[in-house]
């Protein structure tokens, strides 16, 4: 089963990173590996609404986001990480996802979804913020959502944690790890 994950924080070891780290260690405990993309060192440029991919589902640009597309089309299991940055996902992870317009235009005007693939397709949805309304997860999780549909993920569970904001304080937070290394172990059961 390949699971891929997107690291959508620019915090090296922050909160969202350390969710995510319990989530694939719960992962990796069952036998299986993930491919994690830290997506603030990569080389992606934002969508430019072109077009180039309306009759081809094929991006006409070159970057990063190549070896993102191949690991999405081919993956069972897909997590996104990310923290809340003004009631939304972090600009990295809404970067990786507007560039997945192509699939968008391979399912939705192409008629061409992804395969659903010998394990079917699942997510998993990791938010960190420091704000206290649920508002910034429910718009966050909105966006995942169009995003995993998009990719044939016809379902997905989300992890949200607010009112968490300095470095390290997920650590403090007495069920966070806990349920990311559950909720990971429990992506991969078939």
């Amino acid at each position: 089963m390949k699971t891929i994950a997107f690291l959508g924080s620019p915090r090296k070891e922050g909160n969202t990173e350390l969710l995510l780290k319990e989530a694939v260690r719960g992962i990796e405990e069952t036998g299986f590996t993930v491919q994690i993309f830290n997506l603030n060192v990569m080389n992606i440029s934002p969508c430019q609404n072109c077009g180039g991919c309306d009759d081809t589902g094929v991006c006409i640009y070159e970057d990063d986001m190549s070896q993102i597309y191949e690991a999405i089309r081919t993956a069972d299991r897909i997590i996104l990480a990310s923290p809340i940055f003004f009631f939304a996902l972090s600009a990295q992870i809404k970067i990786m996802i507007d560039r997945c317009q192509c699939f968008w235009s391979e399912k939705y005007l192409l008629k061409k979804p992804i395969s659903a693939g010998k394990y079917g397709r699942k997510g998993l949805l990791l938010l960190v913020g420091g704000q206290k309304k649920e508002i910034g997860t429910q718009c966050a999780e909105a966006s995942a959502k169009a995003f995993f549909r998009t990719v044939s993920v016809p379902e997905h569970t989300t992890l949200s944690y607010t009112g968490v904001d300095t470095k390290g304080a997920i650590l403090r937070h007495p069920t966070a790890l806990k349920d990311a290394y559950a909720a990971g172990k429990e992506l991969v059961k078939i």
